[in-house]
Formats: structure tokens, C-alpha cells, sequence
């Protein structure tokens, strides 16, 4: 027997649910979706939606352009999302005196209101999960360094390479 089949044999089976780091990631964010839509319910907000007015109450009025870098979204996701914010009276949208091509997102009064009625949602959410303060805290930062690095990889192009040691298997 060679010794690539050999190391073939002895390998996990890559190609396993199981082993899929992607898939466990997948399932638990809609785990957490499924949670988030119950409790969010009361606020009339989506989850997409929830993330955008969490980083206005926490940042304030800011050009749309920004909002979709913080939340990671594109403007084609983010513009529609704004627009129903807007139609429900959470947010405004206006242009920059500035430069008429930049849009400025701003809370409204009911916009700032309704962050009392979310203030428990992250709680809630937090004792959902079964983790410890300093495990929720490890995993997000894990989570962090995970997304950077293949948001990473993603702009310097991506390829499959045989010689890179596998993450995946037990």
C-alpha cells in the first residue's frame, strides 16, 4: 500500500457533516436565528434588522456606506433593509449636505425608543446557549480571528492545496 493511500485510509473522511467546521457554524447560526425570531418578536424587527439598529444605538446617525462595513452587508441586502426601517419610522435616511451621492442613516424617536424593548434580548440570548461568560467571550473572539482570516483569504483568492494540514477530523 502507498503511502498516500495509507494516510487515506487513516485520514477522517473529510467530506462528513460531521467534520465540517462550516456546517457546525451553519447549524448553530440557525439555531440562533430560530431563537432570535422568538425573541425579537415583541419588536417588530427581523434579525438583519435587530443587528442594523444595534449599530446605530450604539454609533448614532452614519452614511449607509458605513453601516453596511460594520454589519458586514452589501448594499443590495442593506438597502432594502433600511428602506423597510425607514417605511416602519425606526430610521431616516437623508442625503449628505456634504456630498448629495452619501446617504445618512439617523434614528428616529421611535427608533431610539425601541432599544428599551430589545434591551433584553442579547441576555436572553446569551442564557440560551448553555456557555459560560468566558466561553460565550472565547468563542465570539475565536470567531472573530476565524472570519478575518477567511475574509482574508477570500481577497487574496483561494485555492485547493493538498499540502495544507486539514482542521477538520478528530
Amino acid at each position: 500500500m502507498s503511502g498516500t493511500a495509507a494516510h487515506q485510509e487513516s485520514a477522517p473522511d473529510l467530506l462528513r457533516l460531521d467534520v465540517q467546521i462550516c456546517f457546525a457554524l451553519h447549524s448553530a447560526a440557525r439555531a440562533f436565528g430560530g431563537v432570535y425570531r422568538q425573541l425579537l418578536r415583541e419588536t417588530g424587527l427581523t434579525y438583519p434588522q435587530y443587528l442594523a439598529m444595534m449599530a446605530l444605538w450604539e454609533h448614532g446617525e452614519m452614511p449607509v456606506k458605513r453601516l453596511g462595513e460594520l454589519l458586514r452587508l452589501d448594499s443590495g441586502t442593506l438597502s432594502p433593509l433600511l428602506k423597510r426601517l425607514d417605511a416602519a419610522g425606526l430610521v431616516r435616511r437623508d442625503r449628505s449636505p456634504e456630498d448629495e451621492r452619501s446617504v445618512i442613516v439617523t434614528l428616529t424617536a421611535a427608533g431610539r425608543a425601541l432599544r428599551e424593548k430589545a434591551a433584553p434580548v442579547p441576555l436572553a440570548v446569551a442564557r440560551t446557549t448553555g456557555l459560560t461568560v468566558r466561553e460565550a467571550v472565547e468563542l465570539r473572539d475565536t470567531l472573530e480571528r476565524v472570519t478575518d482570516a477567511l475574509d482574508a483569504a477570500a481577497r487574496a483568492g483561494v485555492a485547493v492545496d493538498d499540502d495544507t494540514p486539514a482542521v477538520c477530523g478528530d
